[in-house]
């Protein structure tokens, strides 16, 4: 995956950074929400250009970004506002100590949800929710094949709408018969 970090403590963001390229991530840090703003901007700007973007399948420049919510020069949830602005699949991940203010201000200002890690967290867990660890293990519940949905590297919203079409089904085929059933 390639993820953007914004983090404004540097020993935090280069513990990211080193723990997600052990796991064969490409990670950008930056340290502020200026920076951060100017990376998202020019890589986006260079996919658009080079031809990457095309209307059927819309991409985007990094798998995830995760902000830190309260950071110097422009804060978090202004940097979400505008790359969401310009892209409205970026997938984002807060990173914050403080959730409820996060969860309002995602709400009131971005007009969705947004994933949130509570600070502090355990490496385990910044890893298992940019790898959608719990989607991956809800769909084996269901009998997926992980292995072949994996194989398409399907985005974070194309996993996350498999799982609730697959719960919606089961939950149809539960009420209807107890037979067990298999995708892929």
């Amino acid at each position: 995956m390639n993820i953007l970090v914004a983090e404004d403590v540097k020993d935090i963001a280069l513990l990211y950074k080193k723990v997600l390229e052990v796991r064969n991530h490409q990670v950008t840090v930056t340290s502020n929400g200026e920076d951060c703003l100017k990376c998202y901007h020019d890589v986006f700007q260079e996919m658009i250009s080079s031809q990457m973007v095309r209307m059927q399948h819309f991409q985007v420049p990094f798998d995830v970004v995760l902000l830190d919510y309260k950071m110097p020069q422009i804060n978090g949830m202004e940097v979400a506002k505008e790359i969401l602005a310009v892209n409205s699949h970026q997938r984002i991940i807060f990173a914050s100590a403080h959730v409820k203010e996060t969860l309002e201000d995602s709400i009131k200002q971005l007009k969705q949800v947004v994933e949130l890690l509570q600070k502090p967290f355990t490496i385990n867990k910044l890893i298992d929710t940019i790898e959608d660890k719990f989607v991956y293990n809800e769909l084996q519940k269901l009998n997926v094949d992980i292995d072949v949905v994996k194989a398409f590297i399907p985005t974070h919203q194309q996993i996350t709408d498999l799982l609730e079409r697959l719960r919606k089904i089961q939950k149809n085929n539960s009420n209807s018969s107890s037979s067990s059933f298999r995708f892929f």
